[in-house]
């Protein structure tokens, strides 16, 4: 019979728990899982984009027992129930196949591997190949010339030969050496001590396991003694493995032909599980009319000027040639005033078929009144890295009102895709252009400079109005949401203050820089000699896997943790081993050393802008879940201040001739927040006294005096103090202390006894976040925490510490930040030259003229300690040096 085409067959159930064994950690921001759907998609459309078939079909397995549970009480009772994370996502991925046109089937008693031959055996009388797209080794049984199954995973093809090379069996015998091998993960229990080897051998001599057991007194020593014993055993297992091909299904019209996708449906699941690339990539949205030019002439321009001014607002994007703001220079300037149209500057287009573009000084001294007016509404998506390159090309922007990415981040601060491109789509269901798309990627992109000026103004312009409708759609929910406040007064006026701040950048010292690196490779040199010489050979000391063989096959470490690859030798076991073996204690050190070197030590010359010799660090708004500013190019939170490299590292951001550095520094605004929060009346009080609350702990849980606390138990009674906060739990405190784990109780139940405010408020806010799916700090700022109902008990333990800390971590950070505007404005206002250059954790790092260091520090205390009336009193501790080491 010739082929009438070619039925593709799905395990949905193998596919299922590949992709949730695949991905992990993946979940909306109202916290469903989406791992195994995000996977199961994937594979999905990887293969209907590749093969494009006409015919398939999708099986999964059915709730509740089969019909092998009847033949055997024991099937599977050793197989663990569904991950509780996997459960919810079973009905998504149902879904989605079925919006993409496959028919999806399940009959109650019975397994997806007899629908699977159900359907096969329907395919083939219908004349189509069928091909069983599953890594299941059981449907192998299925296998003939007509019939093939397609592992996606490992991309191979089994046909009959293939079968008999992997098993030394046709297919048609398979079932045969399943059954005398058994499988421990369904609990067929086979024939004890008959392995994959001795099953083909048996049956490559034997013809058939019927004729095996028939002459099992023919089968020497102790096989032919357990097949005789187990004889029962081996043809229940054989009836186990037996795929039942007559299933009673019920096909749907179509029968097994693949339908046209449900785009509406699609898109909807597909923005409920917030895949978004997915969806832009499907382009399953409906593209409205858009109205999108260039403006090439002054007079054009003019034109659109009384627009804006008319309008009142505007929302404003620029295209550069770089993505950092200190070095871009001015490509083109869109703009929009009203939904569905933009317009677009070009100013820098180069090329021949380039047109004749308006001279870019005239078109910004026409823009300049507009950009510099602060009752015209300014809109734009990260606008603060326009307003930075304005600003070097001498206009200073004012009026900024609302910037989408800030507003997004707001509304969900857990959500991961806050560009323009996955905002339109979130919010919009609009597909936009994306910068790829105009440049090419790879060695084919251009420069921007150099996309046509029609394709650039389409892409541009549309950047400019979907901001301007991204503005209209989120400023009420913000509204509604109870953010608008904190939107208002705090987040977006910041803006013009981080920008201030990156503009001025900061000064370091690249002679000490390069002294340093000297050194930093001399020691690591001796390192490296050192690590050797305890290895008893050289080997690479940056390889995980040499160093896990020298630890564990050649000097015979026991190791602690595997992987996929190997040994584990991340951080984690180093300095578990460290205690015991002076290897992973040099490669820690060396690992240290190397890090701060390559990252710091040797990048931070190279970040010294040539123009201003200073650098110029990012600071993010919108990168922390809990309100924290962030910065990048480079990374400044994470220079360690307690090592010795680290201290020297700050030792050369240094103050300009005549000026100083002056550090101001909250003094454990944390704990001072939870004392606040809970109302706890022994922490309110020790703060309220100047009590050195570390201290005073380390007497509540050591039941000492506190001129017999040492050092160390000072520090044992900081850390606990931080880990209340943090919501740590017995066996986190006892790894940090490295004590046993009923020690880290004791600490713990003895600080709870001695603080009831504390727990109390801990269960309070936990409940809170269970009722509400939310936490917020003193300024409202939300953390929406659905996770904290999982049935997952890691996503909900999870949940319930950031509960307890995001009330406290953001409160701390929220205050710094209207700190930071209150400092501004009062320098500002005082007309100090005085500024603002770095903002870490709690710190603020100022630059002053020495004539104005004393009336800076004042300044400094005031603003920082009377930021915010809280039940204890905020305490600032402010230092003066030539470098950032020296004041801190």
């Amino acid at each position: 019979m010739a082929s009438q085409g070619i039925l593709y067959l799905i395990d949905g159930h193998s596919y299922l728990y590949r992709a949730f064994h695949a991905i992990r950690g993946l979940s909306t921001s109202e916290g469903l899982p989406t791992n195994a759907a995000f996977g199961f998609s994937r594979m999905l459309l990887k293969l209907l984009n590749e093969k494009n078939p006409e015919h398939a079909a999708v099986a999964f397995d059915a709730k509740g027992p089969s019909f092998r549970h009847d033949l055997d009480a024991d099937y599977k009772a050793q197989r663990p129930p569904m991950p509780p994370d996997l459960i919810p996502q079973v009905p998504y991925v149902k879904r989605l196949a079925r919006d993409l046109g496959l028919p999806v089937l399940e009959v109650e008693g019975y397994e997806a591997d007899d629908i699977l031959a159900t359907l096969a055996r329907r395919g083939r009388e219908q004349g189509l190949d069928v091909v069983l797209v599953t890594g299941d080794k059981d449907l192998l049984q299925l296998v003939s010339p007509h019939v093939t199954v397609y592992d996606p995973v490992q991309e191979k093809v089994y046909g009959p030969a293939e079968v008999e090379e992997r098993f030394g069996v046709g297919p048609e015998r398979l079932g045969d050496v399943l059954a005398l091998m058994g499988d421990a993960s369904d609990n067929i229990p086979g024939v004890p001590g008959v392995g994959p080897k001795t099953a083909t051998k048996l049956i490559r001599e034997y013809g058939d396991l019927e004729t095996l057991l028939a002459r099992a007194a023919e089968v020497p020593g102790r096989i032919g003694e357990r097949l005789r014993a187990h004889a029962d055993q081996a043809r229940l297992s054989r009836l186990l493995v037996t795929l039942d091909r007559d299933v009673p299904l019920d096909l749907p019209p179509t029968g097994l032909r693949r339908e046209a996708p449900d785009t509406r449906d699609l898109a909807a699941l597909l923005r409920e599980l917030e895949f978004t690339a997915m969806l832009r990539e499907l382009a399953l949205v409906e593209q409205p009319a858009k109205e999108y030019r260039a403006l090439l002439s002054l007079d054009e321009i003019g034109t659109f000027l009384e627009e804006i001014r008319a309008a009142g607002e505007l929302s404003l994007d620029l295209e550069t040639t770089s993505l950092d703001p200190m070095r871009a220079r001015i490509v083109g300037v869109a703009m929009a005033v009203r939904e569905g149209a933009g317009v677009y500057i070009p100013l820098g287009h180069t090329g021949p078929e380039a047109p004749a573009q308006p001279d870019a000084a005239a078109v910004l001294e026409r823009l300049a009144p507009i950009l510099t007016d602060p009752g015209i509404r300014k809109v734009g998506q990260n606008i603060k890295y326009d307003m930075v390159v304005l600003r070097n090309a001498g206009l200073k922007v004012e009026g900024v009102a609302f910037d989408t990415m800030i507003a997004a981040y707001l509304l969900n601060p857990g959500r991961s895709g806050r560009s323009l491109d996955d905002l339109a789509m979130a919010y919009l269901d609009y597909r936009t252009v994306t910068y790829d798309e105009v440049t090419g990627t790879g060695r084919k992109r251009i420069p921007f400079a150099e996309v046509p000026v029609d394709r650039a103004a389409a892409y541009a312009a549309e950047d400019a109005e979907v901001a301007y409708a991204l503005y209209r759609v989120l400023a009420p929910v913000l509204e509604e949401r109870g953010l608008d406040a904190l939107f208002r007064e705090v987040e977006m006026p910041l803006i013009p203050v981080l920008a201030e701040m990156e503009l001025r950048g900061v000064k370091v010292d690249a002679d000490l820089l390069a002294s340093m690196s000297r050194e930093n490779g001399a020691q690591l040199e001796e390192l490296t000699a050192r690590i050797h010489a305890a290895a008893g050979e050289e080997f690479n000391i940056n390889s995980t896997q040499q160093l896990g063989r020298i630890l564990f096959d050649k000097l015979g470490i026991k190791p602690l943790k595997k992987t996929k690859t190997g040994y584990s030798t991340n951080v984690e076991v180093l300095e578990q081993l460290a205690a015991d073996y002076e290897l992973p204690r040099l490669v820690l050190e060396y690992r240290t050393l190397n890090k701060l070197k390559t990252t710091y030590v040797d990048a931070l010359p190279r970040m010294i802008h040539p123009g201003t010799g200073r650098i110029h660090t990012s600071f993010n708004q919108a990168a922390t879940a809990t309100g924290r500013l962030s910065s990048s190019e480079p990374n400044l939170q994470n220079i360690p201040i307690r090592t010795p490299l680290g201290r020297r590292i700050r030792e050369a951001f240094v103050a300009e001739p005549g000026c100083l550095l002056i550090s101001a520094d909250y003094s454990q605004i944390e704990l001072r927040v939870l004392a606040h929060l809970s109302g706890d009346e022994r922490l309110v009080e020790a703060f309220r006294n100047g009590e050195d609350i570390h201290t005073r702990t380390a007497v509540e849980i050591f039941g000492l005096p506190a001129d017999q606390i040492t050092p160390d138990m000072r520090r044992d009674a900081k850390v606990v103090n931080f880990g209340i906060i943090y919501g740590m739990g017995a066996y986190g405190l006892a790894r940090q202390l490295d004590i046993a784990v009923n020690t880290a109780d004791d600490y713990i139940r003895h600080y709870f006894e001695r603080h009831p405010g504390v727990r109390a408020y801990q269960e309070r806010i936990v409940a809170q976040a269970r009722e509400r799916g939310y936490v917020t700090t003193l300024l409202g700022r939300q953390r929406p925490l659905p996770g904290i109902v999982s049935l997952n008990k890691t996503l909900a333990e999870t949940a319930r510490r950031t509960a307890v800390n995001t009330p406290i971590q953001g409160s701390a950070a929220d205050l710094i930040k209207v700190a930071m505007l209150r400092v501004a404005a009062r320098l500002e206002r005082e007309g100090l030259k005085a500024g603002m250059v770095l903002q870490i954790h709690d710190e603020l790092l100022v630059e002053a003229p020495e004539g104005e260091v004393e009336a800076v520090k004042c300044l400094l205390t005031e603003e920082m300690e009377g930021v915010h009336a809280l039940a204890v009193p905020l305490t600032v501790d402010v230092g003066v040096g030539r470098n950032w080491e020296e004041a801190h």
